[in-house]
């Protein structure tokens, strides 16, 4: 009996064998006689089996028909062979910094950046003449191509909808022609909008060759990390520099507003992005989640209207959005026709926490921010669990996470700018790693643009820093005294300030000139001095002890103010002795060292000159730097009010004071200065730091610094 089964068996097999076997023949001698080019060969003969169709992948049956391709074949093509394919996209796409871009000018020169010059007759829109301004303006920018590291079109390549009125026709030819082009290397190249009706695809319609995108709503499919830049979707109105600042004023507790999540904006009803957006009122509950969406926009929405049009509508004109916006803890994001939206920067800006509902967006600038700290991360496909999830979150984590919109806000997005330098300073710490900046540099005040490595790798060596780490500054200090006037006799100022200076125990070195980043400056503050500053010992001992708690501002004596003059439209400059100040002059003020290192290559050689041929105004520029960087005031120390009496009297070259010239010059300076940052960094306090039992009616001997009351 197991003999007759172990022989059955072994038919069987042999029968299925010869049957594979005539089968596979059959198949092969088709295919030899199939013609050069053919795929399928000769059609089956009638009532013959069809042979088992081989799908590509396993989710090829479920697939939607493919469209023709260009040579009108109506063979499929698979979503990844069709955009290698296409005119523009990724035909690089495998591309990285290590294999499409060539280091060796950028080490040779430094990181440059070279802009095309503007072709005749080509039309420019605003938005990316702002990119090219904000490139043409920061301390990157070269106009020899020679020594550039990096090249930038001068063709408006933002905005690739063929639809619309910003499209430039005929980009392929006119990329190719350009001599430097090389296939793209080392170029970069912005865009906001790809792709048009219906699908919306992410071709920006010409061969990129080898170049970085610094691209908006860019999928994680799409993206080439270490190499491409997402930037975020910003509109026209967007400001060039500056920026209004956060709509964050108080760190209320709890940080809980009149709603908890709100959106209000369109609703597509068919096509790309629809999905999310139609599902939106199954959420909405009319009172602390507010959902709106609106059929109401383009040409024909009302053909294609459903059954809660009207009622969708009705709900959103009742509420105004900057009314929902400002007064929610969050704010719904959810994708468009693009995965990208305006209502991201909207709700940073608000203070109002994103809920990103975009599957597949790679986020603006993901490659060094940590966007844990500043949204909520959603999924489209968990739509109705996202009110019981931001509900659990702490009221900690809400205004953690509502202060990180800020910060991120004003460092990276609050300006065309800060984009466009963003996307350069992440490019450049590529290209230099081992000076790169780490997560915490990027993602903590002052943030990366304020941050240079080249200055140092070492975060000890920053004043943003030592709480971090631990640290303290250096327990002494280096004096920087500014002298102009030849020494012609032993009873000058200047040498009753040296006298003075060098008494102080917490004196390491005297040197001369200002703002120059020197190496042998060993200590970390800095205590810079007019040649004509009247200081007592006990005076500088004082400011520096203050200094040492607030290691990131300028601390000192001689206290000046701005204001808005409303008669002449123009910022103005004052030395009245008021209880109100925002800078503190630096012939009396002590800083960190960093801020030399910072007035020198960070900012602008044109501010530089200007000051340079006035020899004036390099105080004012100091004070809007650091508080540029710091968004603080400087801080004010007790000091004697003949100050500004003995100042005034002084004859030597170096007092000015009383001169109408120069508080003119002084007026003009504010004004350029806060033209080139886009906005006035400048920011008033009313505080003042005096000794403990400072004028208090008890012994003079219980006062440490008892000598400043007699002065």
């Amino acid at each position: 009996m197991q003999a007759k089964k172990r022989y059955l068996t072994l038919l069987s097999a042999g029968t299925c064998l010869a049957l594979l076997l005539y089968l596979g023949g059959v198949r092969l001698r088709a295919a030899r006689h199939s013609p050069p080019g053919s795929r399928h060969g000769p059609p089956p003969r009638p009532g013959a089996e069809r042979p088992w169709p081989r799908f590509p992948d396993a989710l090829r049956p479920f697939a939607p028909a493919e469209r023709p391709g260009p040579e009108g074949g109506g063979g499929r093509v698979s979503p990844r062979q069709r955009r290698d394919a296409s005119a523009g996209l990724y035909r690089g796409r495998r591309c990285r910094m290590e294999s499409c871009f060539d280091f060796a000018q950028c080490r040779k020169n430094g990181f440059k950046v070279y802009v095309y010059p503007q072709q005749k007759g080509e039309k420019i829109a605003e938005s990316y003449q702002n990119v090219l301004a904000a490139i043409e303006g920061s301390r990157f920018y070269t106009s020899d191509p020679g020594q550039a590291c990096l090249f930038v079109l001068s063709l408006d390549t933002l905005d690739r909808d063929q639809l619309s009125p910003q499209y430039v026709h005929n980009l392929r030819s006119k990329v190719q022609s350009l001599h430097l082009w090389n296939n793209g290397r080392n170029h970069l190249i912005f865009n906001l909008y790809s792709g048009t009706w219906p699908d919306y695809t992410e071709d920006v319609g010409f061969d990129i060759g080898q170049a970085m995108l610094a691209k908006a709503s860019i999928s994680t499919e799409n993206f080439r990390p270490n190499f491409d830049v997402s930037i975020p979707l910003f509109s026209k109105d967007h400001p060039r520099t500056g920026g209004e600042k956060g709509f964050l004023r108080f760190n209320t507790i709890p940080p809980l507003r009149k709603y908890m999540l709100v959106f209000k904006g369109k609703r597509y009803l068919t096509g790309i992005g629809s999905d999310t957006r139609n599902a939106l009122y199954h959420v909405h509950n009319g009172e602390d989640v507010v959902l709106l969406t609106t059929c109401k926009h383009g040409k024909d929405w009302q053909k294609h209207k459903d059954s809660r049009c009207d009622r969708d509508n009705a709900e959103y004109e009742k509420y105004d959005y900057r009314e929902m916006l400002h007064n929610a803890t969050f704010c719904l994001v959810p994708r468009g026709r693009r995965l990208g939206s305006f209502r991201f920067l909207e709700a940073l800006q608000a203070a109002c926490v994103p809920v990103m509902l975009s599957n597949g967006w790679e986020l603006p600038f993901s490659e060094v921010i940590d966007w844990n700290q500043a949204a909520v991360i959603g999924d489209e496909r968990l739509l109705l669990q996202i009110p019981s999830t931001i509900r659990s979150i702490h009221q900690d984590k809400i205004l953690a996470l509502r202060q990180q919109t800020q910060f991120l806000w004003e460092a990276y997005f609050s300006s065309v700018e800060k984009i466009v330098l963003t996307t350069l300073e992440i490019i450049q710490d590529r290209i230099f790693k081992h000076i790169s900046r780490n997560s915490l540099i990027w993602n903590k005040h002052p943030g990366g643009l304020f941050v240079l490595p080249q200055y140092s790798s070492y975060l000890g060596d920053f004043p943003y820093y030592y709480a971090n780490l631990g640290l303290k500054p250096l327990s002494t200090f280096t004096a920087v005294i500014h002298a102009v006037t030849p020494l012609v006799s032993q009873s000058q100022p200047v040498l009753k300030l040296l006298v003075a200076v060098a008494k102080s125990q917490y004196c390491a070195q005297v040197m001369s000139s200002r703002f120059l980043p020197y190496d042998n400056i060993v200590t970390d503050a800095v205590l810079s001095l007019d040649e004509d500053t009247v200081l007592s010992t006990t005076e500088v001992d004082f400011a520096f002890t203050v200094w040492q708690s607030f290691p990131e501002r300028i601390v000192g004596y001689p206290a000046r103010s701005h204001f808005w003059d409303n008669t002449k439209e123009r910022w103005g400059y004052t030395s009245k002795w008021t209880n109100d100040y925002s800078m503190v002059l630096t012939g009396a003020a002590i800083y960190h060292k960093y801020y030399h290192y910072l007035y020198t290559h960070y900012l602008p050689a044109s501010l530089k000159n200007m000051v340079d041929q006035l020899a004036n105004c390099e105080d004012i520029l100091m004070n809007f730097l650091v508080s540029a960087v710091t968004k603080l005031p400087p801080i004010k120390v007790t000091q004697k009010k003949q100050y500004k009496e003995t100042m005034m009297g002084q004859t030597s070259r170096a007092s000015r004071w009383a001169d109408p010239d120069h508080f003119a010059q002084r007026q003009s300076c504010m004004n350029t200065f806060a033209s080139w940052f886009g906005y006035m960094p400048l920011i008033h306090s009313q505080m003042r730091l005096d000794p403990v039992l400072f004028k208090d009616q008890v012994s003079i001997l219980r006062k440490k610094y008892r000598d400043i009351e007699r002065l």
